[in-house]
């Protein structure tokens, strides 16, 4: 008779691990999982400030993402339409600001917020304290703690499921948006400036940008030719004409950005115009 409890009591410890470690490591996988949003639901600033906030993420615990899950990722009704980007880039340079969200009912935020600090109890039990509330020398506390394994996996593999349709609902944005931004309409909005509606936000144009440049090369005294400045971009930058922006002419780009002073000279009995850049403009960049 001790033989035989002796051995069903080893199998159910055996078994208690093999369901322990099971939990584990659907715990690992979720907390990757997890990571990965944090790290890249939100795309803005440089290169060197996104690769900070990957390796910052990846040291955190599963307490600290599910705290900046919240709020961050799954927001409510009250802020899930408020996007604030934010962005290292000087003005004068196209850039991208993304921010992807999972937008909840207050209720459902209400819910979601609890049972996922209920599922890092879970967690910390599980790894921190689970052989002091189990006792796994007898064959009643194996008996208990396969039971609680059981419950503890399904909660976990609940939230994995979660967790898995949020990355896909992600994945889907992602490439939507790199859609957008391979098209004709996207590419003009992120790199000239130009909303669908026909709209130009100047600052960024890259008509001006085109002209700043050009200036960098061709500047005399701080002046440019505005005749040779478009030459110049021409053979560069074909691509940027004032035709693409609702311009008649490079004149009436320099007027209507308002980034430039346009001055006329009169240069062998002929009328040119020239441009520099305004002080203001050089010194918000």
């Amino acid at each position: 008779m001790t033989t035989l409890s002796d051995d069903t009591l080893q199998t159910l410890q055996h078994e208690a691990e093999r369901l322990l470690g099971r939990c584990l490591l659907r715990l690992q996988q979720y907390e990757r999982k997890i990571k990965a949003i944090m790290s890249h639901h939100e795309v803005s600033g440089s290169a060197s400030v996104r690769a900070s906030r990957i390796a910052g993420t990846a040291r955190k615990t599963l307490g600290s993402l599910v705290g900046d899950l919240l709020g961050s990722y799954v927001v409510t009704n009250e802020i899930g339409t408020f996007l604030e980007a934010t962005t290292s880039s000087p003005e004068d340079v196209p850039s991208v600001s993304m921010r992807m969200w999972v937008e909840l009912s207050d209720a459902d935020y209400a819910r979601t917020k609890n049972e996922l600090e209920e599922f890092v109890i879970l967690r910390n039990n599980l790894v921190h304290h689970f052989i002091d509330q189990h006792d796994l020398g007898t064959l009643d506390g194996c008996r208990a703690a396969h039971d609680a394994l059981a419950s503890a996996y399904s909660r976990i593999d609940q939230h994995f499921e979660q967790l898995q349709e949020w990355v896909e609902d992600s994945v889907n944005v992602s490439r939507t948006l790199a859609g957008f931004i391979q098209s004709d309409v996207g590419r003009d909005l992120v790199f000239n400036g130009i909303s669908p509606d026909g709209t130009v936000n100047w600052p960024i144009a890259g008509i001006v940008l085109a002209l700043r440049e050009a200036a960098g090369e061709l500047a005399v005294d701080g002046w440019v030719s505005i005749d040779e400045a478009s030459r110049w971009i021409a053979e560069r930058h074909p691509e940027q004409l004032p035709l693409k922006y609702g311009c008649k002419s490079w004149r009436q780009v320099v007027h209507e950005s308002r980034a430039f002073e346009l001055r006329y000279r009169g240069i062998n009995g002929k009328r040119a115009a020239w441009y520099q850049e305004k002080e203001s403009s050089a010194n918000c960049r």
